[in-house]
This record gives C-alpha cells, sequence and structure tokens, in this order.
C-alpha cells in the first residue's frame, strides 16, 4: 500500500514527520510512502531511502490560511499535492499534521466523499479511564458544527464499520451523547436521530451516553454532532492535562515522603501517563471520504506519526472504506427497490 504524506505540515515538520515516517517503514515492511514537500529539506532530513518517495512542491498551507481559499489557490502545496495523488489512484490514503480545515477541504473537495454519505464525520479515539484499560470512538468531534438526525445515524454506521475493520471488535455497541440517558431527552436533533439510530437492528444501540459517562467502557463508539462533539473531546483533553499538572505539583510541594512516595509509585504513574497519551491512538479520521484521510495534531512528533501510519495500515488493510462503500450502495438499492 502507498500513503500521501503531506511532509510539511505540522508544527515540527517536516523532522518530526520524516523521522515518524522512517521508523513505521522499517517496521511495516508493505507500506511505501510518498512525501510531498520542500525537495532540499526532505533529502536532508532522510536517512534510509527505502520505499520512501519525494514529489516536490514549491507551496505550504500553513495554520493561519482559510481552508478552502488554500485549498484552491495552492495547487502546489504539499497537502493539495498529496490529497491530489489519492483522488489519482498513486496512494492509497492521505496523511497529514497541518491545517485540520484545510485537510478537511481537501478530503471533501478533491477526494470526495462515498456516494449516500451526506456529510462525512471526523472520528477521534480517545482512552477508557474508569479503571478498564481500552480505548472508544468519538464521531464526529468537529468536521461539522451543524447537524441533522440522517447525519447523526450515519455516523452511527461508519463508527460501526471503522470498529469493525481497524479495531476488530465485533457488534461494537454504539451511544449516543446526551444530556440525560432517556429516549425523549435531549434536543431535537438528538431525539430524532435517537429514534433513527434505534430503529436500525444492524446497529448495537445501547442508547443515550451523558458526557460524563464517555470514558467509563460502556461504549465502542459515541455519536454526536461535530459543535457537541468537538466540546466533549476539548474537555477531555483539557482535564486530562489539568490531572497531570495537578498531580506534578502535588508531588513536587510534598516534601521529602511526598517524593519518595512518587519514586515507589513510578511505574503506576508512567503507566497512567501512558494511557492519557493520546498519540498512541492514532489521528483524527475523516469517515465517509473515498479513501481514509487522516489528521495529526498539529504539535505531533515522531512518535505520533508512526503510530498514525499504523492506524492507516490498518484502514487500508481492513479494507474499510471499499466494505462500507459496498454496504451503503447494497441499502440505496433496497430503499429504491
Amino acid at each position: 500500500m502507498k500513503i500521501a504524506v503531506d511532509a510539511m505540515g505540522g508544527d515540527y515538520a517536516p523532522q518530526s514527520v520524516v523521522a515518524g515516517v522512517e521508523r513505521a517503514r522499517d517496521e511495516f515492511k508493505d507500506v511505501e510512502f510518498l512525501l510531498f514537500g520542500n525537495q532540499a529539506q526532505l533529502t536532508e532530513l532522510i536517512k534510509d531511502k527505502e520505499r520512501l518517495t519525494i514529489i516536490p512542491t514549491t507551496e505550504l498551507i500553513t495554520m493561519n490560511d482559510e481552508p478552502v481559499k488554500a485549498i484552491r489557490k495552492k495547487k502546489d502545496s504539499s497537502l493539495v499535492r498529496a490529497a491530489q495523488a489519492v483522488k489519482d489512484g498513486a496512494a492509497d490514503a492521505l496523511f497529514s499534521c497541518g491545517n485540520t480545515g484545510a485537510l478537511l477541504a481537501a478530503g471533501l473537495f478533491i477526494i470526495g466523499r462515498i456516494r449516500g454519505v451526506a456529510r462525512p464525520g471526523l472520528l477521534s479515539t480517545l482512552p477508557i479511564i474508569s479503571g478498564q484499560e481500552g480505548v472508544f470512538n468519538l464521531l464526529d468531534s468537529g468536521a461539522n458544527a451543524d447537524g441533522k438526525p440522517e447525519h447523526l445515524y450515519q455516523y452511527a454506521l461508519l463508527g460501526k464499520y471503522y470498529a469493525e475493520s481497524v479495531r476488530g471488535i465485533d457488534n461494537p455497541r454504539i451511544g449516543l451523547l446526551n444530556n440525560g440517558t432517556e429516549p425523549h431527552k435531549g434536543s431535537k436533533l438528538t431525539v430524532a436521530a435517537h429514534q433513527l439510530i434505534s430503529a436500525d437492528p444492524s446497529l448495537n444501540f445501547v442508547g443515550n451516553v451523558e458526557a460524563r459517562d464517555m470514558a467509563n467502557g460502556s461504549c465502542d463508539v459515541i455519536v454526536a454532532d461535530g459543535f457537541t462533539g468537538n466540546a466533549a473531546l476539548k474537555s477531555m483533553e483539557g482535564t486530562a492535562k489539568g490531572i497531570m499538572t495537578m498531580l506534578k505539583d502535588a508531588i513536587m510541594t510534598s516534601g521529602v515522603k511526598g517524593k519518595l512516595g512518587a519514586l515507589l509509585l513510578k511505574p503506576s504513574l508512567m503507566k497512567l501517563k501512558q494511557r492519557m497519551d493520546q498519540s498512541t491512538y492514532g489521528g483524527a479520521v475523516l469517515l465517509g471520504a473515498k479513501a481514509p484521510v487522516v489528521k495529526a495534531h498539529g504539535a505531533s512528533d515522531a512518535r505520533t506519526v508512526y503510530y498514525t501510519v499504523k492506524q492507516i495500515r490498518a484502514m487500508v488493510a481492513g479494507q474499510m472504506i471499499p466494505k462500507f462503500t459496498a454496504y451503503l450502495a447494497t441499502q440505496q438499492s433496497r430503499e429504491d427497490s
């Protein structure tokens, strides 16, 4: 398989991107990389050119660029050229740590969406923190601020196929993010979405989930509109960082006894830190596009890039996009008949 990489996107690009890609290349012998970006910079950074191809570009989309305008005007940017390679069939997936809005625009306007998908959504992977190890997926986590009930229903279908194809979960549990667990609770959007999702027997729908219970392990996939999902995601990220900072401050100000206790607890504390580290869970996926489009955080280091490539490899190898496209085609033919 071939992955098109926007090598210039991100706060620490291209250094972190190249380092992460080379680590992934060394481990996954079935993956090739097309690196789009400044040829001189990339050539200097690459240690081994095996299964790495540099595609020179002359423009860069920055974090401050207006997404749609940048996609239309900067045709020779590393992001646009990488997206075009996927559209043309030269690569199987698109990866970037750059401008999120621009990546979403490239996924929609260049690569295109699967026929039958009204609004592709952004799927994030988050850790379960209720005593059991594992992760869950949140969809939509920020691609669409506004949504309709049918969009949330499609997110349930998309989330199911991601959980099955990439995470290997049979009959994944689907929850709907809401302000109460009762079916009649919530806005007009969530009440109508609840009815649509619960009416589909192919979905293992467990009902509404409150924000405080998102990470308790009760669901494999949680569905939300993009505004609500993004707010919940940012709240979880901020809380996690805050807890780790408070814990560190408490240890450093607790005197000799506290520091000795922390030393004894170091293995457990490191394990906790690893569980809270989102870099190991890969990037956010634009589900509903015709090919895997994956966004890692702008501040991603080489380790995050490696894990995101690992995630993309699983998506391509699991044939998630073809499977879901075939499923939607079958559903459409049934409705037409």
